[in-house]
């Protein structure tokens, strides 16, 4: 379907798409969506069925769910806002996050901000009675909706309210998604993304005031937060999906068991430690880990560094260096044949001696250009090869793998 611009649906429209005729028009956009070619057409032809306004509601829609696939094994059914997608917990990390909540014991669980649904579904699929808050009503109208498409509508209790004015409810522990895009509004209008915890909304302050009476809570926030913004006594766990690191969770009081934590789905590999590790640094060796993301963000590198035996090639970067390989779902491991000073004709005239006409570029701590230096190698042969583009002791070095 043609990517445009998704804008704010209103209430009376999801009403619409909710009701029989609605979820008709829905299921046959989904049987043949519109191809670029055919897009105006279809449009016109929908406008004409339904009206302008429910016409775009349920093109929208059709889109939103075609997005959703990525996050969700039941999009096809489920209703969405572009900015309640975009914010939306994917189903397996929301799943990891519900168990934690379970092995805690918590059968009652508030929702803070429950936007369409995602975190509390998973909450109530783990066998919680869920508490889903939003001042939003269109997006408890979804979330609503969704629990339905779930079969879990008897354990979610919607509340229309706005956070700052809610005292903490009693329950046994509490989730909070604070809203982390501002703008938007009007039709098609973008959102931008907010990167400080005082300027979530509603800020994460609430967060510290709800744990003063329900000790039990779990705060979602950016996974490239700056650490000096988070409370000292929380547990922050990074959690990657797929080898893309997707979110930061703090941890308070029973459900806090680490201070620093990676999380690797969907395999469930866990890794946690203590702030301020160092790890030793020495050069490159026969072997170089990449660690996962989520490793890098929870501050853990140092923590992997005495798992395999390795030290770090530089003290500013998160790669890692030993002599023997040892498998571990945290790193990527890659055969080191050499390394040199970053020289372009030297390392032209090295990859041409081997016959390497393809090269996978990595860089970190490096200002080139990965493509520009492709370019700029001229390769021939058919041989593979990955170049590392890092430091080495604050020294511009390529580390070369050759796959044969």
């Amino acid at each position: 379907m043609v990517d445009g611009h998704i804008g704010s649906m209103q209430p009376d429209e999801l009403r619409c798409l909710l009701s029989p005729d609605g979820r008709a028009a829905l299921a046959e956009l989904a049987a043949a969506p519109p191809t670029p070619d055919s897009h105006m057409a279809v449009a016109a032809l929908w406008r004409e069925r339904l009206g302008p306004e429910r016409a775009q509601a349920a093109l929208e829609m059709a889109l939103l769910r075609q997005r959703a696939e990525r996050k969700f094994s039941r999009a096809a059914e489920m209703f969405f806002t572009r900015d309640g997608l975009e914010q939306a917990t994917a189903e397996p990390v929301a799943a990891h996050r519900a168990a934690r909540f379970a092995a805690a014991g918590a059968r009652t669980v508030a929702d803070l901000g429950c936007g369409i649904g995602s975190d509390a579904l998973a909450l109530a699929g783990a066998g919680a009675d869920v508490v889903a808050i939003d001042r939003d009503p269109l997006r408890l109208l979804m979330a609503g909706a969704n629990a339905a498409v779930y079969g879990l509508t008897e354990r979610l209790a919607l509340v229309q309210a706005d956070l700052l004015a809610l005292p903490p409810l009693p329950v046994d522990a509490f989730f909070f998604d604070p809203g982390r895009r501002a703008g938007g509004g009007p039709r098609g209008a973008p959102s931008r993304r907010l990167h400080t915890a005082a300027a979530y909304q509603p800020p994460l302050s609430l967060f510290d005031a709800w744990r003063q009476i329900v000790p039990q809570g779990a705060a979602k926030v950016s996974p490239g937060i700056d650490y000096a913004e988070l409370p000292a006594d929380v547990e922050v766990e990074i959690v990657s999906l797929a080898g893309e690191v997707k979110e930061a969770v703090l941890w308070s009081g029973e459900l806090r068991t680490a201070a620093r934590r990676a999380t690797l789905l969907p395999g469930g590999h866990t890794l946690s430690g203590d702030a301020g590790e160092t790890a030793p640094v020495a050069p490159p060796r026969a072997y170089l880990y990449e660690p996962d993301g989520a490793v890098i963000r929870a501050h853990l590198v140092a923590r992997l560094a005495g798992q395999l035996d390795a030290t770090l090639i530089d003290p500013q970067i998160a790669y890692l260096t030993a002599d023997a390989a040892q498998p571990t779902p945290f790193a990527r491991v890659f055969a080191i044949d050499d390394h040199f000073p970053f020289q372009l004709k030297r390392l032209r005239a090295y990859l041409r001696q081997r016959g390497v006409g393809q090269v996978t570029i990595k860089k970190r701590g490096s200002p080139l250009e990965p493509e520009a230096l492709r370019q700029a190698l001229r390769l021939r042969g058919d041989n593979e090869a990955v170049l590392f583009l890092t430091q080495v002791m604050g020294r511009h070095t390529v580390l070369i793998e050759i796959r044969n």
